[in-house]
Formats: structure tokens, sequence, C-alpha cells
């Protein structure tokens, strides 16, 4: 089997969310503790007949457990496997092509669980802080699209074109300084949040989330894959 640098992550976190040490797992699959951590860690390679039982003991599909699928069960996601939680009438608009609508729901899904997540911890600084870089990288998006157009006038804007890009950046990397300080153990000029609320996994994802959660797992597995 071709080496996968996902599967032994994922094994991995699948163990951990049962609770299993790498011995009890191992027993249970039927292999010896030291072959259970080299696959963990990616050193050996393991024939396909552990990935099927790997993956029936999981509860999972070998997609899922290959990183191929972001969903648990395997499934291809299409534009109308996806639920859309914006209510907009207006998406029949983009019928006619594929991605947008697909990249829409994707994302507007995705928010829908990662605010859901602030709701937990009802801190404004935060949520404020969260909001401010979304709204700065959807500015910066749209201004680059309004832009390319020569015959757009930039009046509604009041940031000049040559200084709106370092300015927003600036803007965005604040306020994640400002969130990773927030959430840290020991946070400057800010009083601790309790990060508890925020543990999670995803099985428990899924769980509490079964509308929303499979486009998250797709814009986190796409965005890895093209960060690499």
């Amino acid at each position: 089997m071709q080496s996968n640098t996902s599967f032994s992550r994922i094994l991995t976190l699948l163990r951990k969310e049962r609770g299993l040490t790498q011995k009890e797992a191992a027993a249970n699959l039927g292999i010896s503790q030291a072959l259970l951590s080299h696959y963990e860690k990616g050193i050996r390679e393991c024939g396909l007949d552990f990935v099927v039982k790997a993956s029936e003991y999981y509860g999972v599909s070998c997609d899922y457990l290959l990183g191929r699928s972001p969903d648990r069960s395997g499934l291809t996601l299409t534009v109308d496997d996806i639920p859309d939680d914006s209510n907009d009438p207006d998406d029949s608009k983009y019928k006619g092509s594929l991605l947008p609508v697909l990249s829409k729901k994707l994302i507007i899904n995705s928010l829908g669980v990662l605010y859901d997540m602030l709701l937990k911890v009802p801190d404004k600084d935060l949520v404020s802080e969260v909001t401010n870089y979304l709204n700065s990288a959807v500015y910066k998006m749209f201004r680059i699209i309004f832009s390319s157009c020569p015959k757009n006038q930039d009046k509604m804007f009041s940031i000049p074109d040559r200084l709106y890009s370092g300015y927003i950046d600036a803007s965005m990397s604040r306020s994640e300084a400002e969130l990773r300080d927030m959430l840290s153990s020991q946070p400057a000029g800010h009083s601790q949040i309790n990060t508890d609320p925020f543990q999670t996994s995803s099985e428990k994802l899924s769980s509490d989330y079964p509308q929303l959660s499979s486009s998250l797992f797709n814009l986190i597995q796409q965005s890895e894959k093209k960060a690499k």
C-alpha cells in the first residue's frame, strides 16, 4: 500500500477519540503495540487487510481512514448534498456554475459551526476579533475582484488602492494575535477565557452538527490540500 500521511494521522485520531491506549487498540485489531505504533507514526506501511479491519473497528469508511474523503461514511459531496444555511432564495442564479454555489455553501455552513462554538463562550472581544478577521478577508477578496474591472470606480472605498492591501493584512494579523493571546493560558490585558467548551473531535462535530459538519470537514481538507 502506498504511503499516506493522512492515514497515520487519522488512525491516531480515531484511537484517541475512543480513549484507547495503543496497547488496547492493538489487541482489538489483532496486531502488536509496536506495529500499531509504527503505523500511527508512518514508519511502516500497512496492507489493505489492516485498512479494512481498522475501518470496521472504528466504524468509518476506508476512504475516510485513508484521507480520501472528509466524510466518515466516505460519501462524496455534491451541491445538492450540502444543506444551505443561508436561506438565500437567489441560489438558482448559480445553477449554471457548480463551483460558486458549492464553495458558498461550504463556507456558510462552516461559519455556522464556528459561530455556534463561539456561543458556548460568550465573550464579546473574542467574537469581535473573529468577525473582524473574517470580514477583512471577505473585504480583500471583494476589492480584488471589484478592482479587476477598470470600469469600476473605487468611490465606495475610503482606503486608497495602493494602501488597502497592507492595511487589511495588518488588521487581520492584529486580530489573529489578539485571538491567540485571549485564548492563551496567560492573556495580556484580558481576563482568561475558559476554553473547555471548545473541546471537540470530528466524531463529536458530526454528532452536534449532522447537517453542517460535512461542509466543515470538506473545507478543512481543501484548505490543507491547497496549503501543502
